[in-house]
């Protein structure tokens, strides 16, 4: 799980050698999210100065990005005014989810009866043939 400590919160701006530093990211990231408008800092002269609410964005982009969801997504639920948008994304990725939590149960199941198997060839043991679906006619 990401961890982040942004402790960096004040009046004043930072560069994007700083803000890459402070949360663990190469400085191509921060310009790659900038150009899908993912983060607007401010400009000094060549200079991007970013200030804490650049900042709080970053952090709930990476924590999206660990939930899985993808940067085009994060780009449409910060679209102002359309919390209707950022619904129908949550939705999505949550069957999104559920869906994995059951292919991910049914993989542990498998395992969990492999580890159980006391053949050496595990298509030999009954038990994790059933787990996969197979099942043989008694002769």
């Amino acid at each position: 799980m990401l961890g982040l400590n942004v402790d960096m919160k004040s009046s004043e701006t930072f560069g994007v050698g700083q803000v890459a530093e402070q949360f663990g990211l190469a400085t191509h990231v921060l310009r790659h999210w900038e150009s899908m408008g993912l983060l607007t800092p401010e400009r000094d002269g060549d200079r991007r100065r970013y200030r804490d609410a650049d900042l709080d964005r970053i952090a709930v982009i990476l924590k999206a990005k660990e939930a899985g969801f993808s940067l085009d997504d994060i780009r449409e639920m910060f679209v102002v005014g359309n919390p209707g948008t950022r619904r129908e994304i949550m939705r999505r990725h949550q069957a999104d989810l559920i869906g994995r939590i059951v292919a991910l149960q049914a993989s542990l199941k498998l395992v969990e009866g492999a580890l159980n198997c006391e053949h050496e060839d595990i298509t030999q043991c009954p038990n994790f043939l059933k787990a996969v679906g197979l099942v043989r006619n008694q002769r």
